[in-house]
């Protein structure tokens, strides 16, 4: 039976939604506060500079591929790829770095003459981390957090100790280079926590990023966002931009309509895209079903200070991704999880998008952004963001040996203030909720919610987790459950 369904944002779990759910039949309307759709993968474009504003990896191109079989399309009807040659370098000192290759076999050669003997234990450990992504991302992952039992299969029931286990403790059993720990550790910081509090099986990752590659849609992120909008309009999906929702209406505890812009708007059912305490507080206090206790106990991702930056002038020598782990990469850790505030020698994250694009910049010029991960609900003013600049800048300048300061004819900073205010993130964190062993399938915020009917939720801080995959995944699990509600009816 066909229902108007309201979607609160257009992020990629919201966007990925709107198409399950329309080529169900059903009447779908998006209604996001911002003028572009995206969520957090919106886009700048300024004097001639194009940036994507927020994620920026392309991994798992399996998961895209497949949201994308669910329509019968593929990706390649939409946006061009292009593999990352190399995937990205880390950068632990003056001229000193380590090209990650954009296959396996290179990759084991890297760590071979890094540490003798590590080549054939990284392919053995890549082994593993395959299987556990065929377990995870094939399997697990596509199933709703509903009960715990969905994570007791006969390959889980084989790995069990994976859970109890994590990537810290196991990648130091195979391995002795500190670079080489800190490389293959650097994958699950996508998750969002420390990989000491990130369970060995979460390895998948590693598959992820040496396995399946690093790749870029040919203008960016955003290319994926402009599919993802116009598959649902093929489908009948409406958008409303500049549509702030200020309340979520409830009669007789179930969810009847939304107040936009001071206009109610009526429909058969609510879906929340957009961060999911906020979505809360759009509700009276007595339908939350999490209290700020709750959130306020939760294992949070990071936020980021970010810099959009346009030089005058080509930088030299750059590969498109480029990590600089040239401080105490655990101290930076320990600032965000343990002891949150300002770290005093910053891990930071360079990406130069213009090095595989050349529309992301005028001829001659480079676009870059830089980004710090800080703790999430930390002070944030534009005068430590100057400072914050000023410090990853010089480290830039004197590891890279190349002045850069004096080209810089654009820059606009991003962070936690402008994750609340644009996103209304929870304590302006950028990525979600993270996927600890507590925090994991079923421990997680639900998809339905527990005290208000027809009101659902998807994204980050629900079932999978973060990530711009899991975030296809979330929108096509909650379409499932609120398919299977209807047709109970």
């Amino acid at each position: 039976m066909k229902k108007r369904i309201t979607i609160i944002g257009s992020g990629f779990s919201a966007l990925a939604a709107s198409s399950y759910l329309a080529k169900s039949g059903h009447d779908v309307h998006v209604y996001e506060k911002n003028e572009s759709v995206g969520g957090r993968a919106r886009q700048l474009k300024i004097d001639g500079f194009t940036f994507d504003m927020g994620p920026s990896w392309y991994w798992m191109p399996d998961v895209f591929d497949r949201f994308f079989a669910d329509f019968g399309k593929k990706t390649t009807d939409y946006y061009e790829l292009i593999k990352l040659s190399p995937a990205y370098r880390v950068y632990f000192g003056v001229d000193e770095f380590i090209a990650i290759a954009d296959n396996l076999r290179e990759i084991e050669a890297t760590f071979e003459k890094i540490e003798k003997g590590s080549g054939a234990v990284l392919h053995d450990f890549m082994m593993e981390a395959q299987s556990n992504y065929n377990i995870a991302i094939k399997d697990l992952v596509y199933r709703p957090g509903v009960s715990p039992l969905e994570l007791v299969t006969v390959e889980t029931a084989k790995k069990v100790g994976e859970f109890f286990s994590n990537i810290s403790r196991d990648v130091r059993k195979k391995f002795k280079n500190e670079q080489l720990i800190q490389i293959l550790e650097f994958p699950v910081l996508f998750l969002g926590a420390k990989p000491s509090d990130t369970p060995s099986f979460y390895s998948f990752m590693n598959y992820a990023d040496f396995g399946l590659g690093t790749w870029h849609p040919k203008t960016g992120m955003f290319d994926v966002v402009r599919a993802m909008k116009s598959l649902a309009e093929e489908l009948g999906v409406v958008f409303h931009t500049n549509s702030n929702i200020e309340k979520i209406i409830v009669e007789n505890k179930t969810a009847k309509a939304i107040v936009v812009n001071g206009e109610r708007i009526d429909s058969d059912l609510v879906l929340s895209g957009a961060d999911y305490h906020h979505t809360e507080t759009l509700l009276d206090q007595e339908h939350r079903a999490y209290s700020e206790k709750y959130w306020d106990s939760r294992v949070f991702a990071p936020s980021s200070l970010l810099f959009y930056v346009g030089f005058d002038k080509k930088i030299e020598n750059m590969s498109h991704h480029a990590l600089f782990f040239d401080t105490d990469f655990y101290q930076h850790a320990r600032d965000i999880y343990d002891e949150p505030k300002w770290p005093d020698e910053p891990l930071f994250y360079a990406n130069f998008p213009s090095v595989t694009d050349k529309s992301a910049a005028p001829e001659g010029m480079e676009s870059a952004f830089f980004l710090v991960p800080l703790a999430p609900g930390i002070n944030d003013s534009e005068d430590l963001r100057e400072e914050y600049f000023e410090k990853i800048m010089n480290r830039f300048e004197s590891v890279t040996k190349q002045n850069v300061k004096k080209n810089i004819i654009f820059k606009k900073s991003f962070c936690k203030n402008d994750f609340v205010s644009e996103y209304n993130s929870y304590k302006g964190n950028a990525y979600g909720m993270a996927n600890t062993l507590l925090q994991t399938a079923f421990l997680r915020p639900k998809l339905k919610s527990k005290k208000v009917r027809n009101l659902y939720f998807t994204g980050q801080l629900t079932v999978p987790g973060p990530g711009v995959p899991p975030a296809l995944i979330s929108g096509k699990l909650v379409s499932d459950l609120i398919n299977k509600q209807f047709l109970q009816k």
